[in-house]
């Protein structure tokens, strides 16, 4: 607070910046998000101390802890085998530092060997970066903090491990909740290229047609997101008694994942036809037609991934217009250009058809013979 020529005090503004950074939503929603994995980690990590400590009767099981939090993370990836390949890295980590104190004992020079050696055979092991220095930790704790009991952090390493695998089954983070997520999002980015082309079609556009190829070049990595979430989501029901029922859901979401990945590839193909075809300036509303009623189709779509029963309807909608994909009659006159972006419609809706269930080849007999 400053002072005025009168001598009255002056309230400087906040600036939006410092607003903006002690805003608490972003945090919370972080927490929110991660509760599950949050609660997997304490579980673990006590349950495997407490093991060590009072059942073992090892005295400081440190790794018992470090070992479990190492392997589940916070990251959302956390299906089974993934925790698995972490905590072998660990405990390859802790073998390899363990022989070597044994042989050469503790020192500057005994830690530096032992993060050498962990490091190259963990490499070769594995060709995951993530591996190897999840190895070097455990390797580095187990030459610094030395225990009078040859292999006694092993044993708390396998208790670890054991402990991180168990609360990922009993535990389970929710798989629907995140492939869902980003099952929405790439239909919404879906939706949003769809729109840029049917106005850039609708307007002759060069400049509408162009974001719309960028948004649909930005739809892989979207893909690819659904695609690691609905993985690790399967591969956790797969092991977990209270996701059972989540398991036909998911194999459903699965195929409706690897149409949509197709027809993102023939979305980038008619993208950039679109683009070519308004380098004149010239409206083409029937082609734009045609994308507008595909785009309700990919909506419905996009719709039946939490209610099933909205399959047919889907099916329904998309197949009213792959009927009538036959340059020669939807677009009569029309010049090459203009029948090749016809022609691009089609493959894009067989693999929505593919998504509402109909199988490949039925989708395929549904659009016209050219």
């Amino acid at each position: 607070m400053s002072t005025s020529p009168a001598g009255s005090p002056v309230t400087q503004a906040v600036p939006t910046g410092w607003r903006r950074r002690i805003d608490p939503r972003p945090g919370l929603d972080r927490v929110a998000g991660s509760s599950t994995a949050i609660l997997q980690i304490v579980v673990a990590a006590t349950g495997a101390y407490a093991f060590s400590h009072y059942v073992l009767g090892h005295p400081a099981p440190l790794l018992a802890a470090t070992v479990t939090v190492g392997s589940l993370g916070l990251w959302r990836d956390a299906r089974p085998r993934q925790v698995a390949e972490t905590v072998l890295g660990m405990l390859v980590g802790i073998i390899v530092a363990e022989l070597l104190f044994l042989v050469a004992g503790t020192g500057w020079w005994q830690i530096a060997l032992a993060l050498g050696v962990t490091l190259a055979v963990a490499r070769f092991l594995s060709g995951q970066p993530g591996f190897a220095i999840a190895a070097a930790i455990q390797s580095l704790i187990v030459m610094v903090i030395p225990s009078p009991v040859p292999f006694l952090r092993l044993v708390d390493g396998l208790v670890g491990g054991a402990a991180a695998l168990l609360v990922t089954a009993l535990i389970p983070r929710n798989p629907a909740r995140a492939e869902l997520r980003d099952a929405h999002r790439l239909f919404t980015g879906y939706d949003g290229a769809f729109s840029a082309m049917i106005q850039a079609l609708r307007r002759g556009d060069r400049f509408r047609a162009e974001r719309a190829l960028e948004k649909a070049r930005a739809l892989t990595p979207v893909v690819e997101d659904w695609r690691t979430s609905l993985e690790s989501g399967r591969a956790i029901a797969r092991i977990s008694p209270f996701l059972r029922r989540r398991r036909s859901e998911l194999q459903r979401h699965e195929r409706m994942r690897a149409s949509m990945d197709l027809a993102v590839r023939n979305l980038r193909v008619i993208a950039r036809r679109v683009v070519y075809l308004c380098d004149d300036g010239m409206p083409r509303p029937v082609i734009a037609d045609l994308l507008a009623e595909i785009a309700r189709g990919a909506a419905i779509v996009a719709s039946s991934l939490e209610d099933l029963s909205l399959e047919p309807a889907a099916r329904e909608a998309v197949l009213a217009v792959a009927v009538r994909l036959d340059p020669r009659t939807a677009v009569p006159g029309a010049t090459l250009g203009e029948q090749n972006l016809v022609g691009a419609l089609r493959p894009l809706v067989v693999d929505l058809l593919t998504a509402t269930g109909m199988p490949p080849a039925e989708a395929r007999q549904a659009v016209p013979r050219i």
